[in-house]
């Protein structure tokens, strides 16, 4: 279900906010223990949690970091692959040089003071992007964004935020939305996107029911990965063509640190 590993890996983008740590953790332990819900239960995380920490690598790095042996519901074995022990390694040394900036503070040397600058988000949706278009409305802009595979994704901000953000044609930006933001639906063709809504094709990869709703883990066409909400008793499963349909509104943009 993964893409093939991109041939431009982006490990600035992975390792460029607080969270990655807790996501690089789960990485490294999936790498020594062969498994997926191993490595969850060592870091004190859901099966499900687990994939979500190595789908946000994913897209950040973009390029396949673990690949899957399935063996059921909730194992299996996995592999992290050369792309992935690459970032690894990448992110051992910039701990390295984090501590040896940490140390020199705490010993008084002469570096600035350090203020707490990690942010950390409940969106689990992370979709690296770059600006391709302005579209002024008002006080408000409609700023179309181009994924990997050349498709759109459209996030409908306040005039003032973009002035602020410096958007401008070509400007690399994250594209943030939460996954009760994103309505899954059995792919439907013939049917049109509401306005201010739009939808995005994709594969269900994993399915986790609940009486309030599906919980959808999906591969976007883009190869990105996706999670959002079905109706409850869906019958999506996995492999599925669904479609992920988004407000333009709910997509928040921020910038890479």
């Amino acid at each position: 279900m993964k893409k093939a590993a991109s041939a431009t890996l982006f490990f600035g983008s992975a390792l460029s906010h607080e969270p990655a740590d807790k996501c690089i953790d789960i990485l490294r332990l999936v790498g020594e223990s062969g498994s997926i819900s191993q490595a969850a239960r060592e870091a004190g995380v859901s099966y499900k949690a687990a994939w979500q920490a190595i789908d946000t690598l994913t897209n950040l790095s973009g390029g396949v970091l673990v690949e899957r042996a399935v063996g059921g519901a909730g194992g299996g074995g996995a592999s992290v692959t050369d792309a992935g022990r690459q970032l690894l390694a990448v992110a051992g040394r910039l701990a390295a040089s984090r501590r040896d900036v940490l140390a020199r503070a705490d010993s008084g040397a002469d570096v600035p003071a350090l203020i707490p600058i990690g942010v950390r988000t409940s969106m689990r949706n992370q979709l690296p992007c770059q600006v391709h278009k302005l579209e002024a409305q008002s006080q408000m802009v409609r700023v179309h964004l181009r994924m990997a595979d050349q498709a759109l994704l459209v996030s409908r901000i306040t005039k003032a935020s973009a002035e602020l953000l410096g958007l401008k044609k070509g400007l690399a930006v994250l594209a943030l939305c939460k996954a009760t933001a994103v309505m899954v639906n059995a792919a439907d063709p013939t049917q049109a996107p509401a306005a201010g809504r739009q939808h995005l094709g994709g594969l269900a990869v994993r399915i986790s029911r609940g009486a309030a709703g599906d919980e959808v883990s999906l591969q976007l066409d883009a190869g990105l990965q996706l999670v959002g909400f079905a109706a409850s008793a869906s019958g999506i499963k996995p492999g599925t063509r669904v479609t992920a349909l988004i407000d333009e509104a709910a997509v928040v943009i921020a910038l890479f640190a």
